[in-house]
């Protein structure tokens, strides 16, 4: 009794330490540089926060935003998932009505880091789940607490959509496994419905949470491990996950529409069907060949019904098209064929060193874990297996989803963990018995006699044991395979007191230097991970500094120029601009729109000259990020490539601007050296590179230089007041709060110009045009270096 509530204490320590660890290693940029928001889209996050909390709910979803994607705006309340927003705002004010005064801008900062508390005792409740046992729980708990491939998207400061969709898929996951623990655990379904919910408010990656569900389900079916818990759970999840979901402006009908997500529905409704056999064949009592000749007819049937259904549906283009990002995960290039898809990092394919810098020991751990898992597969295990191999493919094939195999990482590799955990020190705590015995006093030898005897017949306890597991049959599947393999060595391990001995010692010190090795390495690299990019620590001289351009240009912008100024900057430092500045922006992080992020490109990377002609209708400020590394310049291969996928002329007959860049000395090709941004970026500071003060002149340059910001000379005050007279925004319906703005007239002949990017999706493209094929085409032979210019 005293030893199991001496363990149960145990787990209980180091479930807190889990959590106090989750919350403590998030916490590295608040330290260091407070409670600041950081990156890009933290910054649109935090503003949407603040403008929930000051105007409510039905405004918030009603909000169309004329200071950004100017002239256009953009409908910010439809086209955002909002979850997070709305969690911080309802903690922002929980903790004023119980009179803590906390601002908003810190409840969002910290936000990433409870949330990461919360993932982290989920993530310990699934694994627990799937083996029912505490020590796997506990170890992936303090796995997750600190493994990098979740600390990267959950750092304080870092008020990002995963941060708390993390937590929300871990929360579905584990209520989903839940569900199917018995006969009467359906019921759980509620609480799965609820928790996709929260996770379609929070992520775009609901849609993968809602196919990895629909998979494992439909998996259950084929191996036959069909059942009515299963039936009624999954039932339960789509019903009131999609009825909720849908409510979400963002999400809308997509559940029932998108291709993207029909595999689940069509799983609801193949359930439907299994279980009205199943309670037709119990109410007519059918004998197995009966049932088997009815289930066929029904759906055959039914499937009949449902494909010319489909065929009709599709004809009427009822089902939206798949992503240019989702079809880039089936396919063998590590190109899209979009290059604004392209341009961001993340996209790319993973290589071998993302993998051990997000996850370092648990690449060794995780897969033995899944072996594990294999051996003697549950339901629930069959649902980590899945996980762990769906996963793993995407995460191959795109940069960004190596966060998802954080939470699968931690549970397999905590699995692994215990199991070694627990069988070394069952065989070191035999030994030990067995080097006690002749130490035992003379005077209770007598006494002990009979335990030594015992201990005797069980100092050789491997043969009883060894007989007890021949008596035993294999569970079959897998198991049996393991059990055919391995027998012989088996055997030949359980004769050998020594060898288990052995194999024990050093299982133990090979596991404590992984869990050593991958602690320390944790704790190294997350202040690296929670490094925020608005501001950073430089040397100047022997002393160390804080570079705060970023901030203080932004601050500039917003103490020295108009409140209507526009500011003309590259898309990624649009809701910076927009929310430190507090200035109208001509593009963002959203990338909704790929033509008009097309135009800001063909107006950096034009001659100074015809940019000016567009930009006087568009901007009052040009801002560039320069300073070398990651800037402007270095970005701009990407800017001429995405103007070139609308104004054709930009680059013409070469799709990915080869001919625009600079070479290894530093030194710009010809078209490069008369664009605007050479001009720009070098003004004054290169030989020779000054900008026609006539078109542009100097406003403000960071003490650092790592950003520049010029003054349009010459503006259109025509085109402005055109573009910002309510009269000419285009609403959908009289009245409406949805009214979309209109480039002024002067810009017509560009628009008129440009054509509109088509995705050519092998699935979801109608053909026919042909200079968009050969586009593509040459686009993404180019890019694989194919073919050579």
């Amino acid at each position: 009794m005293l030893g199991a509530l001496l363990k149960g204490t145990f787990r209980l320590l180091l479930s807190i330490y889990a959590g106090w660890s989750a919350y403590t290693i998030r916490l590295h940029a608040v330290n260091e540089y407070g409670r600041v928001i950081h990156e890009f889209d933290p910054w649109f996050n935090y503003r949407a926060a603040e403008y929930l909390a000051a105007n409510g709910a039905t405004k918030f979803f009603q909000w169309f935003d004329h200071t950004v994607w100017y002239p256009l705006g953009r409908p910010v309340g439809t086209t955002i998932y909002p979850g997070m927003q709305f969690a911080s705002v309802w903690i922002w004010q929980g903790l004023q009505h119980f009179g803590v005064d906390m601002s908003l801008n810190d409840v969002c900062v910290f936000t990433p880091a409870w949330f990461g508390v919360v993932a982290t005792f989920f993530l310990g409740m699934l694994t627990y789940e799937t083996t029912r046992s505490v020590n796997a729980g506990v170890a992936s708990a303090l796995i997750m607490a600190i493994i990098p491939a979740h600390i990267m998207r959950s750092v304080a400061g870092g008020y990002d959509n995963e941060c708390v969709a993390v937590s929300c898929l871990c929360v579905t996951f584990y209520f989903w496994c839940r569900s199917l623990r018995g006969p009467w655990s359906w019921p759980w379904g509620i609480v799965t419905g609820l928790s996709y919910f929260c996770m379609c408010a929070s992520w775009g990656g609901y849609i993968y949470v809602v196919n990895m569900i629909g998979l494992h389900a439909i998996f259950l079916v084929v191996i036959g491990k069909y059942s009515a818990c299963l039936h009624h759970a999954y039932s339960l999840f789509f019903v009131i996950g999609t009825s909720l979901a849908v409510q979400i402006p963002v999400v809308g009908w997509t559940p029932l529409k998108s291709l993207e997500q029909i595999g689940p529905m069509g799983v609801f409704l193949g359930l439907q069907l299994l279980e009205f056999c199943r309670l037709a064949r119990a109410h007519y009592d059918l004998e197995e060949a009966k049932f088997a000749a009815f289930r066929r007819k029904v759906f055959l049937a039914v499937g009949a019904v449902g494909a010319v259904f489909a065929a009709i549906l599709f004809q009427m283009g009822y089902f939206g098209p798949i992503s240019a990002r989702v079809r880039g995960l089936f396919v063998q290039h590590t190109r899209t064929g979009n290059p604004l898809v392209d341009s961001v990092a993340e996209h790319q394919a993973t290589s071998p060193r993302a993998y051990w810098q997000y996850l370092h020991q648990m690449c060794y751990l995780a897969p033995l874990g899944f072996i594990m898992c294999l051996i003697d597969p549950t339901e629930a295990k069959w649902f980590l297996i899945l996980y762990a191999a769906v996963t793993y493919y995407f995460s191959a094939k795109m940069n960004r989803l190596i966060l998802l195999m954080g939470p699968v990482c931690s549970a397999l590799g905590g699995i692994a963990a215990s199991v070694i955990l627990e069988w070394a020190l069952g065989e070191t705590s035999t030994m030990l018995e067995m080097l006690e015995d002749p130490l035992e006093d003379s005077t209770t030898s007598k006494s002990k006699g009979g335990a030594a005897a015992k201990k005797g017949v069980s100092g050789s306890q491997a043969q009883p044991s060894k007989s007890k597991a021949k008596k035993r049959p294999p569970k079959g599947g897998m198991m049996r395979v393991f059990s055919e393999i391995f027998e012989p060595f088996i055997a030949v391990y359980e004769e050998s007191t020594g060898l288990r001995k052995g194999c024990a010692i050093s299982a133990l010190m090979a596991l404590f230097y992984i869990v050593s090795d991958f602690y320390g390495y944790s704790h190294r690299i997350a202040p690296p991970l929670s490094q925020p990019s608005i501001m950073f620590k430089g040397r100047q001289g022997d002393r160390e500094v804080i570079i705060d351009d970023y901030r203080e240009a932004y601050w500039w912008l917003r103490d020295n120029t108009p409140e209507d100024s526009r500011v003309m900057a590259w898309w990624d430092y649009g809701y910076q601009i927009n929310g430190v500045a507090q200035r109208t922006t001509i593009a963002d992080g959203n990338t909704w729109n790929h033509e008009h992020i097309a135009t800001l490109g063909r107006c950096l990377t034009n001659p100074e000259k015809k940019a000016h002609n567009i930009i006087r209708h568009l901007a009052d400020y040009v801002l560039l990020w320069s300073g070398g590394g990651g800037d402007d310049i270095a970005k701009s291969p990407h800017m001429a490539r995405i103007a070139n996928s609308v104004y054709s002329d930009v680059c013409l007959g070469d799709p990915t601007c080869s001919g625009f860049g600079v070479d290894q000395s530093g030194a710009p090709t010809k078209m490069m050296a008369e664009s605007l941004l050479w001009i720009l970026h070098g003004h004054n500071q290169k030989a020779g590179v000054q900008a026609n003060p006539r078109l542009f002149k100097e406003a403000y340059t960071s003490k650092n230089n790592l950003v520049r910001i010029f003054k349009v000379v010459n503006i259109s005050q025509e085109s402005k007041d055109w573009a910002q007279n309510p009269e000419n925004f285009k609403c959908d319906a009289p009245g409406s709060w949805y009214c979309e703005g209109q480039y002024p007239p002067a810009l017509q002949k560009l628009t008129e110009k440009r054509k509109a990017f088509r995705q050519l999706e092998d699935f979801n493209a109608a053909r026919g045009d042909q200079e968009s094929e050969e586009y593509q085409k040459s686009y993404l032979e180019r890019m694989s270096g194919k073919r050579v210019l």
